[in-house]
């Protein structure tokens, strides 16, 4: 078995290695809205929409996730998530960059030194994404 441990995954964004800066990160998938639904794409089940979906620190550095998101949203860039397992299989696909609803910039207050303002994020991929099984 190939279980996927929860301590190890990497994601990269436009060639540029987020990991430390996200957590919480996953694929999701969903029925794609609206639009032509020919009765071959029905009979599998309908169109599928799949997101990256992630929570992020706020960092307004540049060169930062946050300030992707906040510079360039609706940019399509190439991601790539590679989860730690047996297999080492990776996943890739294009992503839209959008800007998440409700928090972006700030967030309650927290007693703890090491805390962080998050935010919450889902980028559309374009496509399913591609799984490239480890050589």
């Amino acid at each position: 078995m190939a279980a996927l441990g929860t301590r190890l995954l990497t994601l990269t964004i436009g060639g540029e290695d987020y990991t430390a800066e996200v957590s919480n990160c996953r694929i999701t998938s969903g029925d794609a809205e609206g639009g032509f639904l020919s009765f071959a794409a029905a009979a599998e089940g309908g169109a599928r929409e799949y997101k990256l979906a992630f929570t992020g620190v706020q960092d307004t550095d540049a060169d930062t996730i946050w300030d992707l998101l906040w510079s360039q949203a609706g940019a399509t860039v190439a991601a790539v998530i590679a989860p730690a397992g047996v297999t080492g299989d990776t996943f890739t696909g294009n992503v839209v960059i959008s800007e998440p609803d409700g928090d972006i910039l700030g967030g309650e207050a927290n007693s703890s030194a090491s805390a962080r303002f998050t935010f919450d994020a889902e980028w559309t991929f374009t496509a399913k994404p591609t799984r490239v099984p480890a050589v």
